[in-house]
């Protein structure tokens, strides 16, 4: 008996140009080397986001607000690092603007995010989600992994899209419907992110994230609601290229990034996840270690 080879497709949504790399980049650049099709919708542009390139800060959102355009460059040079042809923003350029934090004046613009009608912004994720038909879908968790607007909006709007997209009859002009077999949370590992706080503290650093309470992280997973654990330490260095291709917003030499000297493969190496939806394939040590384990089609 002959098996017909299925093609894996795997979606991630996520919502500034960056985020893609810190907690997935591993394991998007793991499953494109391994011929999945793997494709990345970015929710905004992120053009209020703080800029640490001196030469570029004109570009501000409250000076020229040109942001957007420079960080969907890096954006097209973080998915060459990792492999990744097929990555979009969500309604096109510029159709949802970043929201800034709770509290500040962008998140009261009528055009970010934040602001945007929940099915208009489903629907063009439903658009994406009938196409590429992906067998997984990875976003945030219910706190958009650290409670900023734009990652609780991205949960929000993937969940009501995935729920859509499976619809018969909703919107036929967007395609035949797609029921997903499995859709993840992206997780930081709270054993792990207390490592290497305190390894960083051992370190003698004694600011940016070594000044973190280990015992308080509110954007951390208790182990054990994790569930999927991808080892995707081969990919460390493509994971590494596409966050410096993100220079307006990361630096690797300090701050959370400065956990690469101490916990380096231990920490960054393995991404993890949370299965909400669909069945759990075969499990090692208590944990999946395939986004597509179980899946059949």
């Amino acid at each position: 008996m002959y098996r017909l080879h299925v093609t894996r497709r795997l979606l991630l949504v996520h919502a500034h140009p960056d985020d893609e790399c810190i907690g997935t980049g591993g394991s998007m650049a793991k499953y494109a080397s391994e011929g999945a099709e793997v494709t990345l919708v970015t929710c905004t542009l992120g053009e209020e986001g703080e800029i640490l390139l001196p030469e570029v800060s004109h570009l501000a959102s409250d000076q020229e607000d040109k942001l957007g355009a420079l960080r969907q460059q890096e954006l097209a040079a973080s998915m060459a690092a990792l492999g990744v042809t097929d990555w979009r923003l969500l309604g096109g350029p510029g159709r949802f603007r970043d929201s800034g934090m709770v509290g500040t004046p962008p998140n009261d613009n009528p055009a970010c995010f934040w602001r945007a009608d929940l099915l208009e912004a489903a629907l063009e994720l439903v658009k994406v989600i009938r196409e590429v038909r992906p067998q997984v879908v990875v976003t945030y968790d219910d706190f958009g992994g650290y409670g900023h607007p734009d990652h609780l909006q991205a949960h929000r709007v993937t969940h009501y899209a995935v729920a859509l997209a499976g619809i018969d009859g909703f919107h036929p002009e967007m395609g035949e419907p797609w029921q997903i077999s499995k859709l993840y949370w992206t997780a930081m590992s709270r054993s792990e992110v207390r490592a290497g706080i305190l390894a960083l503290r051992e370190a003698g650093h004694t600011d940016g994230f070594a000044e973190m309470d280990p015992d308080d992280l509110p954007f951390a997973t208790d182990d054990e609601l994790i569930t999927t654990d991808i080892d995707a330490s081969a990919f460390l260095e493509q994971k590494f290229d596409a966050l410096r291709a993100h220079a307006t917003q990361i630096s690797t030499e300090g701050g959370f990034l400065a956990l690469v000297d101490t916990a380096g493969v231990s920490m960054f190496g393995h991404e993890y996840f949370r299965l909400v939806l669909g069945q759990s394939g075969p499990l090692v040590q208590g944990r999946e270690r395939d986004l597509f384990a179980g899946v059949n089609a």
